[in-house]
């Protein structure tokens, strides 16, 4: 399936219009494979407006297309769902946030602890971070 082809076929699975600007922001989203910041999307979409990308990212968290995760650094992060069908708790993994590089990680095989809330609590997400210093930056730090 030709890659515009399979964005247009998973925006309209979950009901979303697929405009251009919809289509490229999908695709820039799945392109980073990791959660990008709306500063991030727009540095890699410079044609596009920064309200434009604000307004399609709520588009695609309202039709669970993809999450936003806060991962202390100030902003959003956004990431497209790993599952095609639904975006729900029982897809969330743990992230890691490099406190040197600032960039997040998605540890898809690592999912979130289970959670088991008092008796009328329904739980909508969960934010599960991990602060650190990623791979990249404690090899730079060993090498000094």
């Amino acid at each position: 399936m030709e890659m515009n082809q399979y964005h247009i076929t998973r925006l309209e699975k979950k009901g979303v219009k697929p405009t251009a600007v919809r289509i490229l922001v999908f695709k820039a989203l799945e392109d980073a494979q990791r959660p990008v910041s709306l500063l991030d999307l727009e540095n890699l979409l410079e044609t596009v407006d920064k309200s434009t990308i604000f307004r399609t990212l709520n588009v695609f968290l309202s039709h669970h297309l993809i999450h936003d995760i806060e991962d202390g650094s100030g902003s959003l992060k956004y990431e497209v769902c790993s599952n095609e069908e639904t975006c729900s708790v029982d897809d969330m993994h743990i992230h890691f946030y490099c406190e040197k590089c600032h960039r997040t990680f998605c540890f898809r095989g690592i999912h979130v602890p289970v959670v088991h809330l008092p008796e009328g609590f329904d739980m909508h997400g969960i934010n599960y971070m991990v602060k650190g210093v990623c791979r990249e930056c404690s090899s730079k730090l060993e090498n000094k």
